[in-house]
């Protein structure tokens, strides 16, 4: 799906409203009756709503929501109320906005203005707030009556707090300018397409659990509108997933050579291993100490082993890697002065061969930067935050380590998987994905060490490094998704990940 821009998005509605054609009143009645059909679906229409709405087409959205609420209470013969309170800190209403509030005179909807914060209703912990006092359109903080109004919705008690659209007072992009009131929704009821501002860490409170609500945007717009990020769905991984044809066999399906784990540290290696095979690749190869042998070869039976042949506690030396298809280095390898030689060595005589490099390999990289011109192109990094920030900088807010991101792939020729909620994939080329899989409980050790195997897999596959780092990455959060069904989020470890890939190939390839 294509995350467009605030501007973008405004094009979209004029759009639409061209080549529909419809009129824009009509097009505001069905994103609106959508969203609302949502509420009283997801919500019920036996709760109190206190519906603020501002002066303009978003609080146009918020009449046809509280008038859509309504007539479903009237239906059920409920005996709630739909509460509208209008933040007037402007006197200038859009004529969609006017329209839905004169159509609010043959319904139950009682209408209050708000012009003071002393105008500001009494809530109780059983109302339902909607909150359409601003969309997307903002351009400045909220101040004035509109800071002041959202700031009471923040400290009032509530039930839960739904906005339309976008948070109020939130930004669609970029929002550390300065210190500004937000309303902290509980569920934001996008039209369409996802904000960019949804998949940064710090607009967690504000932006709760957002839902896509489609609207109808013309299918030409949507085809040709140009974007740089995207999120990653189920279809599109289905898409690039190559079928297995009947008489291939394991050479069909590479031959991944794996450098991980040392002396104390092998948990690290079985987990990428282990990731590995369940991911289909053909043959795997770990390049260990001597001390390490037997471990893996307990642990993982399908593993080749290469020992070591210089030192039996840490990786030191490889002689050839020609017959290994991809090499996936870094997990457990430890930070000592033999593995970082190591790391560069491999570096140097793998120029042409698909990398993915994780954990203490992109801390020896952040120690000697000037290594990272040795990175052979589309090699993928799979850093969590604080190991970006020791490759890449640190970054005041989300936003612009994004900006950073996309400068670090385009600098080094490199895909950068940025780890965490929505981890962010970034290509050489400025576009970014957004992933929509995973969940709280693989913030755990040795998540990371999985997802390494797992690309390493698809790399020796033959897969090229986009769709390695894009099925990975989405493979990976839908392995723990479906783990967390079963045994909690709390109790996830990454072992479960590894155990529940093969559900995750049948879930995508059977849905």
């Amino acid at each position: 799906m294509k995350i467009l821009s605030t501007q973008q998005i405004k094009e979209a509605d004029r759009f639409t409203i061209e080549k529909e054609p419809i009129l824009s009143i009509d097009l505001m009645e069905r994103a609106a009756g959508r969203a609302a059909e949502w509420i009283l679906r997801e919500i019920g229409a036996d709760n109190d709503f206190a519906v603020f709405v501002g002066p303009g087409n978003n609080g146009g959205d918020g009449l046809v929501v509280a008038r859509h609420i309504d007539h479903a209470q009237r239906e059920a013969n409920l005996k709630h109320h739909v509460y509208v309170y209008v933040v007037k800190f402007s006197d200038k209403y859009s004529e969609d906005f006017k329209i839905n509030l004169d159509r609010l005179k043959n319904t139950n909807v009682v209408v209050y203005y708000i012009t003071s914060e002393n105008d500001f209703p009494k809530l109780s912990d059983n109302e339902v707030v909607i909150d359409a006092i601003f969309g997307s359109g903002l351009s400045r903080p909220a101040r004035g009556l509109a800071g002041q109004i959202i700031d009471k919705i923040n400290q009032s008690p509530k039930k839960l707090v739904i906005s339309i659209d976008i948070p109020s007072g939130l930004f669609g992009e970029e929002n550390h300018r300065e210190p500004q009131c937000i309303v902290k929704a509980d569920y934001t009821l996008t039209f369409e397409f996802p904000f960019l501002s949804f998949f940064f860490a710090e607009n967690e409170d504000y932006v709760g659990e957002f839902v896509i609500i489609p609207i109808g945007i013309h299918p030409e717009f949507i085809e040709k509108v140009k974007t740089d990020y995207y999120t990653v769905e189920a279809e599109d991984i289905r898409k690039r997933i190559k079928p297995r044809k009947k008489f291939s066999h394991k050479g069909n399906y590479g031959h991944g050579l794996l450098v991980a784990g040392h002396y104390g540290t092998m948990g690290a290696a079985i987990l990428a291993a282990k990731a590995a095979h369940r991911t289909g690749i053909g043959l795997l190869t770990a390049h260990l100490p001597a001390k390490c042998v037997d471990v893996m070869q307990i642990s993982s039976p399908e593993t080749i082993v290469q020992v070591d042949e210089q030192n039996d506690r840490v990786s030191t030396y490889i002689s050839n890697m020609d017959k290994f298809n991809a090499i996936g280095i870094g997990p457990g390898i430890g930070l000592m002065q033999e593995p970082a030689l190591l790391l560069r060595d491999v570096l140097i005589k793998g120029k042409n061969k698909h990398f993915v490099l994780d954990a203490d390999a992109l801390t020896i990289l952040g120690q000697n930067k000037d290594w990272l011109d040795l990175l052979p192109p589309m090699s993928i990094l799979t850093p969590h935050p604080k190991e970006f920030e020791r490759i890449a900088g640190s970054s005041p807010n989300h936003y612009q380590r994004l900006i950073l991101q996309r400068e670090f792939s385009k600098k080094y020729n490199a895909i950068v998987v940025l780890k965490g909620a929505y981890t962010c994939i970034s290509l050489p080329d400025g576009r970014c994905y957004f992933n929509t899989t995973g969940n709280p409980g693989m913030a755990t050790g040795g998540s990371g060490d999985v997802l390494t195997g797992m690309i390493l897999s698809l790399l020796a596959q033959g897969y090229n490094p986009e769709d390695a780092a894009i099925i990975g990455v989405y493979l990976h959060g839908l392995a723990g998704d479906i783990a967390a069904g079963f045994n909690g989020q709390d109790a996830l470890i990454a072992s479960d990940i590894i155990n529940f890939i093969p559900e995750a190939f049948l879930t995508l390839l059977e849905e």
